[in-house]
């Protein structure tokens, strides 16, 4: 009787020790989760990318710390965990300390995933002689997705490194200053129609706009600074620098005007920008969707929706350097284009440019409301039928968008706002649109879009 009073005993310990190692073990997890989100969305928004790794590093090395030590008050201490503490949280202090370039990003990432991946087997092989049960699995996860992380940043540079030679640049590249732009230029006739990208795409963004285009007059999309196969700049443009760059861009290729600019989403404020900055060179206007410059005060869901994405956009290149980029991917054009896109959309760089790019809206948008009149040159405002029935003040702000000229029209497309761009239905109405325009300069009368476009 006493023996198997003993066993019971010791069972009974056994397993409550068992369960305090389970609720350690998922109460540092979880401040490790919350401490690297907290540090990466709120203590450092919108960081560089060494900066966010590097507090994404340090919250998660809080999370180790606190299994090493409350796991010393139990009966299974985990004094294993004080090497992956002590790795993350030096390496995360010095990426947050030194703030390295994009480019040593690039170049440490050759290094690192290795050493993390030794770091994982090494954690699990002193963490099973120490965990059993739930514990140790959840530990387990843990160590499985640190390591997946690691081979997926190795892979992820490889592929990234290959790019170029794989997705050769159509059109031209020129020299602006001290970088160089690209731009792709298609079809022949007057006027020209130059092509302003939205927030997160490219030239290649326009792939359908461009097919529909480019059998009736002469048709350019090109990459601002820091996008698909165009030059960084050392700090992000506002729309001023951006339309001189532009401007430049077209005089070196032997674009003349004056043009049809043809904007989507916040390529629509650069677009008005533009037409403040060189009213001659401008002979008609298209606004796809576009952001509209007052959206701050027309929009009022937008302060707290900016706020929302100055956070998440901080973490884009983070995610895309492990290879994560991929899964936020996702375009709809036609197969070719759409993996040329994706391509592009799933590197650090294309993150560090959105992440950039979101955080110049303010004064973007500032600069386009210095444009107030176009005077009779035609107009045309095409609205997502999607954003005018989701998002409140969106019609209102672009009826608003369509008083700028006195030659103007509005219409709204059965589409999303990606899918003005993308969706076959929506590429459609948007060719129709800048065709109207093209007609009306070409024939020097008012606007003929039909009220109902596809």
């Amino acid at each position: 009787m006493s023996i198997d009073v003993h066993h019971r005993v010791r069972s009974s310990a056994t397993s409550t020790g068992g369960r305090h190692a389970t609720r350690v073990v998922v109460g540092s997890l979880t401040t490790g989760l919350a401490a690297a989100a907290l540090l990466t969305l709120v203590v450092f928004p919108g960081a560089t990318e060494g900066v966010t790794a590097g507090a994404a590093l340090i919250g998660f090395g809080v999370g180790w710390a606190m299994l090493h030590v409350l796991s010393r008050r139990t009966d299974r201490p985990q004094s294993w965990a004080a090497t992956p503490t002590v790795a993350m949280v030096s390496t995360g202090a010095a990426l947050v300390a030194f703030a390295p370039s994009d480019h040593t990003m690039t170049v440490l990432t050759w290094g690192w995933p290795p050493l993390a991946v030794a770091l994982s087997v090494w954690s699990y092989v002193r963490m099973r002689r120490d965990l059993t049960g739930p514990a140790r699995w959840l530990v387990t996860v843990a160590l499985v997705l640190l390591a997946v992380a690691s081979v997926g940043a190795g892979v992820r540079n490889v592929t990234t490194d290959s790019f170029a030679s794989t997705f050769a640049a159509p059109g031209t590249v020129r020299s602006v200053g001290d970088h160089d732009l690209h731009l792709d230029c298609r079809g022949q006739g007057r006027p020209t129609v130059v092509l302003s990208n939205g927030l997160g795409e490219f030239s290649a963004s326009w792939a359908r706009i461009m097919d529909g285009v480019a059998p009736s007059t002469r048709v350019c999309a090109y990459d601002r600074a820091g996008q698909g196969w165009s030059d960084d700049v050392e700090h992000p443009q506002d729309g001023i620098a951006a339309a001189a760059d532009l401007h430049a861009l077209l005089a070196a290729a032997g674009e003349t005007g004056p043009f049809v600019l043809a904007g989507h989403s916040i390529g629509g404020p650069y677009a008005m920008t533009y037409a403040d900055q060189y009213p001659d060179e401008v002979a008609g206007l298209v606004l796809i969707d576009s952001t509209s410059p007052h959206q701050f005060d027309a929009i009022p869901s937008y302060p707290f929706q900016f706020a929302m994405m100055r956070r998440l956009y901080g973490v884009l290149p983070t995610l895309a350097r492990l290879g994560l980029g991929a899964a936020l991917a996702g375009s709809h054009l036609p197969t070719e284009d759409a993996a040329l896109v994706d391509a592009m959309s799933a590197t650090p760089r294309a993150g560090r440019n959105a992440r950039d790019e979101l955080s110049m809206l303010p004064v973007v948008f500032r600069r386009a409301q210095a444009l107030t009149s176009l005077g009779d040159r035609p107009l045309v405002v095409l609205t997502s039928a999607e954003n005018a029935r989701d998002t409140e003040g969106w019609t209102e702000a672009q009826s608003d968008l369509a008083e700028l000229s006195g030659n103007a029209v509005h219409r709204e497309a059965a589409a999303s706002h990606a899918g003005m761009l993308e969706d076959p239905l929506g590429a459609a109405a948007s060719v129709q649109a800048i065709a109207s325009v093209v007609r009306a300069v070409r024939s020097g009368t008012a606007l003929t879009v039909p009220l109902t476009v596809p």
